[in-house]
């Protein structure tokens, strides 16, 4: 029986929603235990010498973490020895392994991959499932190392960073969100209680300020009241094209340069590719999008398919234009057709954090507290919230 003709969107909205809410409760309640344990400490936290920046979130899907790393490496890395440590998300190794120039997306993962490409020479990056012994194998290797980076830290609670800061999607507030199943969010909304710095990503750039006051007034009753925690607001800036593969004479080398009988496919591999589509439809060509799952490895049969659409594609002109991190496991993928090398190029991403009305910015607040010499204790406020 198919249920979408007997009953309307609203409807087998209310019915899933029901399904799935017992399960959420669960998800809630062993989410509820293990923080309470970490907070009595029923499970050790190890806190080390060298200042730890944790940068999360509390839901899944893509909130800008690569970027954001990113931003924060070029901001401090003239004044602090850093390393950056991932758990190398889908890589097809294990164990601590320390990033060099031989390696590929698959033996590290594509957002660390990403960030040594870029800073391989300024920072020391390496992957561990385990980020305690991740962190002490860091320090062994390299002692002058005095502040790390840990990518998506906040559930991880067996390391207590000293700054430990949290990503909200502009697009996805947290406060209008239920736990998984449910919804998306991966703690509850009151977990923000244990972070020192909240950063909602991915705003307009015609964020106004009566917009982001409303949203600073529905986060506060999460948050306890600056000094105690910070809360600013941050975009994404996107640059001109980069062949993917490097070509003499690229054909794009600016979005501008884009006629309405031009073509683009926008090929992802991430979780969230609606701003990257919004980006492009801002421009005159027609685009289509094909999309897979986050993290996703292209296989053989990947690029017959995209490709069979890309021929499909009616335009004078055609292109591929795809994610940085996408680009990652493209350029290394032995499967991507030679004779297509010049048609296909990526859209470097840039965060820009706003201004705040008040008080110190961004990399000014996060300095004070990574020299700051005592954390200030912060009581657990975590409760199950649907």
């Amino acid at each position: 029986m198919d249920l979408s003709k007997l009953l309307n969107k609203e409807q087998r909205k209310s019915i899933m929603d029901a399904l799935l809410t017992p399960f959420s409760w669960g998800y809630g309640a062993g989410v509820w235990l293990r923080n309470a344990a970490f907070n009595i400490g029923l499970l050790p936290q190890e806190e080390f010498e060298v200042p730890v920046v944790s940068v999360g979130n509390i839901t899944v899907g893509g909130t800008g973490k690569t970027p954001h790393v990113e931003y924060i490496i070029e901001a401090l890395y003239r004044r602090y020895h850093v390393a950056v440590l991932s758990r190398g998300y889908k890589r097809k190794t294990k164990g601590f392994i320390l990033a060099s120039n031989n390696m590929t997306p698959r033996d590290i993962g594509d957002e660390p991959y990403q960030i040594y490409r870029k800073y391989g020479s300024l920072i020391t990056l390496a992957v561990c499932e385990n980020r305690r012994k991740g962190i002490h194998q860091l320090l062994n290797i390299d002692p002058n190392i005095n502040l790390i980076l840990l990518d998506d830290g906040f559930q991880h609670r067996y390391v207590k960073p000293k700054v430990s800061i949290v990503l909200m999607d502009y697009n996805r507030p947290c406060y209008n969100d239920k736990l998984m199943p449910l919804g998306t969010l991966r703690e509850p909304v009151t977990s923000l209680t244990r972070c020192d710095i909240v950063v909602v990503t991915k705003c307009p750039s015609s964020l106004t300020p009566v917009e982001s006051r409303m949203m600073k007034t529905s986060l506060e009753q999460y948050m306890f009241p600056p000094p105690s925690q910070m809360l600013y607001f941050s975009n994404i800036r996107y640059a001109d094209p980069i062949p993917v593969f490097p070509v003499q004479s690229p054909q794009l080398t600016s979005l501008h340069w884009l006629r309405p009988d031009d073509a683009v496919l926008c090929l992802t591999g991430i979780a969230n590719p609606k701003p990257l589509v919004r980006y492009l439809r801002q421009f005159p060509a027609a685009v289509k999008v094909l999309h897979f799952d986050d993290h996703h490895f292209f296989t053989r049969n990947d690029f017959s398919l995209i490709f069979k659409v890309f021929k499909s594609l009616e335009g004078n002109r055609k292109f591929i234009i795809t994610t940085e991190k996408d680009a990652v496991r493209i350029m290394n993928n032995p499967y991507f057709p030679p004779t297509k090398r010049n048609c296909i190029f990526y859209i470097p991403m840039k965060v820009g954090v706003l201004e705040p009305s008040e008080g110190p910015n961004f990399v000014e607040c996060l300095i004070e507290l990574i020299d700051k010499q005592e954390e200030p204790s912060r009581p657990g406020n975590d409760y199950i919230q649907q």
